[in-house]
Formats: C-alpha cells, sequence, structure tokens
C-alpha cells in the first residue's frame, strides 16, 4: 500500500490520519482547465454532490457549522470540514459503520488553469476489508470524481467582460 512519501508535501493531515497510519490511501490529480476559484466552488457546494459526484445519493446539512451527512453507496457518513482555505486547501473527515476517513483536496493555480491533487486516507475494520476485496476501488473512484470536477469546471461559464458602450 503507498505510504507518506507518495502524499503530497503540501497536503496537511489531521493527527492519527497520515497514510503511514491507515488501512487504505490513494492519490488522484489532474489538470483543470479553469481558475482555482472554480473547482474549489464545485467541491465546496455539497448540496449539489449528488448530482455530479460518482456514488452520493443524498447530502444533509448537520447540526453545527461545517458538518453535513453523506449517504454514499447506501452507507450513511458524517462528514466534518477540517481544513477550508479558498480557493486552495479542503479537507474533511468522515466516520461511517466500520470506516474512518479523511479527504484532502489542493488547488494548486499553473499556467492554463489549476493542478488538482485529491488524497485519500481510511482506518477501520471496513476499509481494511474493502483493501482485501478490491484494491484499486477508492482509486477509482478518486478518479472519477476528479474527472467529473474538471468537466464541470470546464464546461462551466467563464465571468465575461461587460460589453462595450455604444458611441
Amino acid at each position: 500500500m503507498p505510504g507518506a512519501s507518495e502524499s503530497h508535501p503540501d497536503i496537511h493531515w489531521p493527527s492519527g490520519f497520515s497514510p503511514d497510519q491507515a488501512h487504505g490511501f490513494c492519490q488522484a490529480q489532474a489538470v483543470v482547465h479553469a481558475p482555482p476559484a472554480k473547482a474549489f466552488a464545485l467541491l465546496s457546494d455539497v448540496a449539489r454532490w449528488p448530482e455530479w459526484v460518482p456514488g452520493i445519493a443524498e447530502v444533509r446539512a448537520g447540526p453545527l457549522a461545517r458538518s453535513f451527512e453523506v449517504r454514499f453507496h447506501e452507507h450513511r457518513f458524517e462528514i466534518f470540514v477540517g481544513e477550508h482555505v479558498p480557493p486552495h486547501r479542503l479537507g474533511w473527515s468522515g466516520i461511517g459503520a466500520g470506516v474512518q476517513l479523511y479527504q484532502a483536496w489542493l488547488l494548486i493555480a499553473v499556467e492554463g488553469g489549476t493542478r488538482v491533487v485529491t488524497e485519500n486516507v481510511v482506518r477501520g475494520p471496513g476499509a481494511k476489508s474493502l483493501q482485501v476485496a478490491s484494491p484499486v476501488w477508492v482509486q477509482r473512484l478518486n478518479s472519477l470524481w476528479l474527472a467529473q470536477l474538471k468537466r464541470l469546471s470546464e464546461s462551466a461559464p467563464q465571468p465575461t467582460s461587460p460589453p462595450a458602450a455604444e458611441a
């Protein structure tokens, strides 16, 4: 299993959730041909995740600011945002039956757009079982999520300048 040596050096891991402490770790990255703010806005709009994030069927606001619940492949997860630094960093922890996770997003401005890096650390009995049954499942899921983010970021209309006044 990949560990901390494969993690992006600018990812901030909360205590107990480094890749070396995980039962599962994966990373995916892509260049999105849109500014960081556009991709960050899509990731931050959790109410719309069921429209485009693979496997998410429902999102409900939580009892605390920056908390929410998701139904992911028929499993309920409580999510708590741990890092929110627009438009460059986003991270949340999730707790579900037999699984604890932390997902980090890093959005780096590059020529022509944004390099988006996402990394996941998963712990618990459910994560151990999944790692044995389908070790590439989480990697595929992250890649699909990133592909959808890229598609939506690049297809959304860019802000335009107001038309010049006619003389």
